[in-house]
């Protein structure tokens, strides 16, 4: 593997404000040698699985993904709570699912998920059994459904040219050319795509990038020209369904908050109802395998500010890996401040990187992790006293907020974007306080009013580039006045998922001659479905429970096959000569 640059600062992420720890890690550590000297009870269960009553589960990472995980162990496999372990190096849960802030210093949204009523099959029964926080009654799917079908989204300005013109994109602005290789991909083999990028396959026509088609889909799942093939082809199979839509983005399901209170706050507390153990500010270094060809984890690595402490695991205990963060080495900036950039150790990757040489099988972060130049994009929250600039910006689109999901200014350097949620977005967010946010996927680029790369700009200088995009120069100083923060993110792998890659660089779930590890995170492999998505966080999560407990009585939803089915297919053709 090719060696990364190695640095000795240190690169915490700011997060404002931070949920109370639970377990310390040497409290975890020493509950778990106390364990090692029980014998464990193992008892069979006819709807076919095997719970063990002194068995421990360990989660390394705190994001979606362990959460879930957690969940399916609870509900589907009657493990005790306090027998379940989430570590987690951040000082609070969550993962990239994340949001917080003040009226004083600003909000903070890394980014939105954007959720899909159609496709996120495990994901809505995961979270109909999670009860809803703030709608007594309901569960969080219900909760979000109702919300959703209320706000619904119409964009009436997906695409914004340099002039400031909202563009009619009901054409796709397709050729026979761009047909014709879309259609070849659809049929191709996912095996001939190895290592292929998005352009490598458009190369003999690259009309094709000048489409209002690529424009909205690149910016609506953040895709570059260097993404991969394979993963594009897997957007484009899954999400068929909104490929005829994808000029509104009727598809999208906004949550009624953001996600860390809409759908991490209520995973907590029902993990706490059963007294899961959380160790927060805790970061897994290593692990320790058996020997031999077969994959049983044996010892957990952990460092928590100067302790280091060593988790001694038996066969029946599990270790489930998150191999890979999106949002390792995020930095925050504010409105006088640009965030750094230091992609150098991503925890994670290195993490993954170290079990990797260890056991065959357990894939390659060398292509997701090592080229931070491709993967990195830059995100920024907007807080402002008052709605003056919300209404101009909805005056200017003809959506009110959380109606009109994405804006793209198409002629940006940066290739900005901006996101306007139904408001409040913060169940802390006073009614005289709106917020939005944004980012753009070109930070090495020079700003078209603000001469500077994205990535060397303050928040107020970000603003300032949205603004002129927005022709709102003449109204910039009255603005600027309701301004409390603009706190830019850097991201340096946010699009890591994303890299042109090799079929085996991905590890499956649970891979093979494992007995007791599994893998779950947006690296490791699923057949036909996509990354970057909730539901892969949560499939990959059901899958590795189910499949190392030998959960029978239930069974994981399958990917749902528009591809195949010809209503859609239909629809989408036709969209696709309009």
């Amino acid at each position: 593997m090719s060696k990364r640059n190695k640095s000795s600062k240190v690169n915490p992420l700011l997060v404002v404000g931070a949920i109370a720890g639970t377990a310390a890690v040497i409290a975890a550590a020493k509950k778990i040698k106390d364990n090692n000297d029980k014998k464990a009870k193992m008892i069979t269960y006819s709807e076919g699985f095997v719970e063990s009553g002194d068995r421990q589960i360990y989660f390394v990472g705190g994001g979606l993904a362990s959460l879930a995980g957690a969940v399916y162990l609870i509900r589907d496999c009657k493990v005790k709570g306090e027998n379940i372990h989430i570590i987690e190096s951040a000082n609070i849960l969550g993962g990239s699912n994340d949001g917080a802030g003040n009226t004083q210093n600003g909000f903070i949204v890394r980014g939105g998920r954007m959720l899909n009523e159609e496709t996120y099959e495990n994901f809505w029964e995961l979270f109909s059994s999670i009860p809803s926080i703030d709608m007594p009654g309901m569960s969080v799917t219900e909760e979000i459904l109702n919300f959703d079908h209320l706000h619904p989204t119409h964009a009436q300005a997906r695409l914004i040219d340099e002039d400031g013109n909202i563009l009619n994109v009901k054409s796709m602005g397709f050729n026979n050319a761009d047909r014709l290789a879309l259609g070849k991909l659809m049929m191709m083999p996912e095996e001939k795509l190895d290592d292929l990028t998005i352009e490598d396959w458009f190369k003999d026509t690259p009309h094709f990038f000048t489409t209002n088609f690529w424009y909205m889909w690149q910016t609506t799942f953040a895709f570059q020209k260097w993404s991969s093939l394979f993963e594009f082809k897997r957007y484009m199979e899954r999400m068929i369904f909104e490929f005829s839509r994808i000029e509104t983005l009727e598809g999208v399901t906004r949550t009624p908050y953001n996600q860390y209170e809409s759908l991490i706050l209520p995973l907590k507390e029902y993990l706490n109802k059963y007294n899961v153990d959380f160790s927060i500010n805790a970061t897994v270094t290593d692990i320790d395998f058996k020997p031999g060809d077969g994959i049983t984890a044996t010892a957990i690595h952990i460092k928590s500010e100067d302790e280091e402490s060593i988790i001694e695991l038996r066969d029946e205990d599990l270790c489930i890996v998150t191999n890979g963060c999106m949002t390792d080495c995020a930095t925050l900036g504010d409105l006088k401040t640009a965030p750094e950039y230091l992609p150098s150790n991503p925890p994670s990757g290195d993490l993954w990187e170290r079990i990797a040489k260890k056991k065959l099988g357990l894939g390659n972060p060398v292509p997701f992790f090592n080229h931070p130049e491709q993967t990195n994009w830059e995100s920024f929250t907007v807080t402002c006293k008052g709605n003056k600039l919300l209404k101009l910006i909805e005056q200017f689109s003809g959506n009110i907020p959380g109606s009109g999901a994405l804006m793209t200014f198409k002629d940006s350097s940066w290739l900005m974007s901006i996101v306007v949620a139904a408001q409040p977005h913060f169940k802390n967010q006073p009614m005289d306080t709106t917020i939005f946010w944004g980012y753009g996927l070109y930070t090495d680029k020079e700003g078209d009013y603000v001469k500077k790369p994205m990535k060397e700009c303050t928040g107020e200088e970000i603003l300032i580039e949205l603004l002129h995009h927005l022709h709102f120069e003449d109204k910039q100083d009255e603005i600027m006045e309701d301004i409390v923060n603009v706190i830019p993110c850097m991201m340096p792998y946010i699009d890591a998922q994303f890299q042109p890659r090799k079929m085996t660089d991905r590890p499956k779930v649970v891979p093979e001659g494992s007995t007791n590890f599994a893998l779950i995170s947006q690296f490791v492999e699923i057949p036909e479905d996509m990354v970057f998505t909730e539901e892969y966080s949560v499939r990959a999560a059901r899958i590795a429970v189910y499949k190392l407990l030998g959960v029978t009585h239930k069974s994981i939803i399958p990917v749902t096959p528009y591809k195949k089915d010809k209503k859609v297919l239909l629809k989408a053709l036709k969209k696709s000569y309009s």
